[in-house]
């Protein structure tokens, strides 16, 4: 699951001891233009024992790819080996409109980061020529006096898992063949190998054979019961946001997967009514079916068919947001969802 603090971020980690208790694997710390993912993962480390914990993501220009690899090895090392670096490139509103860098070239840099993350925590001497990165720094763009360092301290692990957040076709190809696991949004499992499946073969194709299996992580909120299904309309507000909002008109990534998933026309008349500032017309719009097929609500057995159909479809572990009325509730949610999934 994800960590979701709303409601005060203490409060929320004393009750990840229960999740914890019921079943719960890894829980995914976020990080767009709240407080920051690593000083909250470190507190939930101290106060975990079992729980893999995860970046959910970090995003990639905020941070240089041999900050993130330190940072990533020192969480390793005060969880005792429980973290996993999820990284991602968010997008242009975020990086620029908060962060005041460019966005540029995803791709590329995601690629050099993975490599000079990985040479980090295996101590080599660092030495990374890229179209992207250069390091040691060259002479003639800094005082000359840059060498080449390895890492002072050793590891936990050489290799600690990557999860990578991608929704475009390049992007989730090189997530499948270079990450320990894939991250997509939105994950609509009936749709996904029509909109992800022959990138993910391509960069499948390359994966080195000595990386486990690819991971394939996919969220959705969670509610069973005969009386849940209207909450599915709790996910309106967050699919009209990214719909809508993360982007604009024409450069959008969440405007053309709903559009791909086969809601064209709805995708447009969602992003004109969020740009336009009619927001509650927006979420309205959303359609029904596709809120109920990236969800897992509804009677336990709808729930079940939803979980064989997200297991026939590719997906590893899923990311779920327990919805109930009390904590106790989504603390049974985790533990029927354990029970189900096996």
């Amino acid at each position: 699951m994800s960590l979701n603090y709303a409601g005060g971020f203490a409060e929320t980690v004393v009750e990840l001891a229960d999740y914890e208790k019921a079943g719960l694997d890894i829980v995914f710390v976020p990080e767009a233009y709240s407080y920051d993912a690593v000083s909250q993962l470190g507190y939930v480390a101290a106060r975990t024992e079992r729980l893999q914990l995860a970046s959910g993501i970090m995003q990639l220009y905020t941070r240089t790819p041999t900050l993130t690899a330190m940072t990533a090895a020192g969480l390793d090392y005060v969880s005792g080996g429980r973290f996993n670096l999820g990284i991602g490139v968010s997008g242009p509103q975020v990086i620029e409109g908060w962060h005041g860098v460019p966005y540029d070239a995803p791709i590329g840099r995601t690629r050099e980061t993975i490599e000079i993350c990985r040479a980090v925590w295996r101590r080599e001497r660092l030495v990374h020529d890229g179209k992207h990165y250069q390091i040691p720094l060259p002479p003639e763009r800094g005082t000359g006096l840059g060498k080449a360092l390895k890492l002072i301290n050793h590891p936990v692990r050489e290799r600690i898992p990557i999860i990578l957040a991608a929704v475009g076709p390049k992007n989730t190809a090189m997530a499948a063949e270079l990450a320990e696991g894939w991250q997509p949004i939105f994950y609509f499992p009936e749709k996904a190998a029509s909109i992800w499946g022959p990138a993910l073969a391509a960069g499948k194709a390359k994966r080195d054979p000595s990386l486990p299996p690819l991971a394939v992580i996919a969220h959705a909120t969670l509610a069973i019961g005969a009386d849940v299904a209207d909450l599915v309309d709790l996910g309106r507000p967050v699919m009209a946001l990214y719909i809508g909002g993360m982007g604009a008109r024409g450069q959008n990534f969440y405007t053309k997967l709903a559009s791909d998933y086969g809601y064209p026309g709805e995708a447009v008349a969602i992003q004109d009514a969020y740009l336009d500032g009619r927001k509650d017309e927006a979420a309205a719009l959303v359609p029904r079916s596709l809120l109920e097929g990236i969800s897992l609500i509804g009677p336990e057995a709808h729930v079940a068919e939803r979980i064989v159909a997200l297991k026939e479809s590719g997906v590893t572990t899923l990311n779920v947001q327990p919805v109930a009325a009390t904590h106790e509730g989504r603390v049974r949610l985790v533990e029927q969802i354990k029970e189900m999934a096996g």
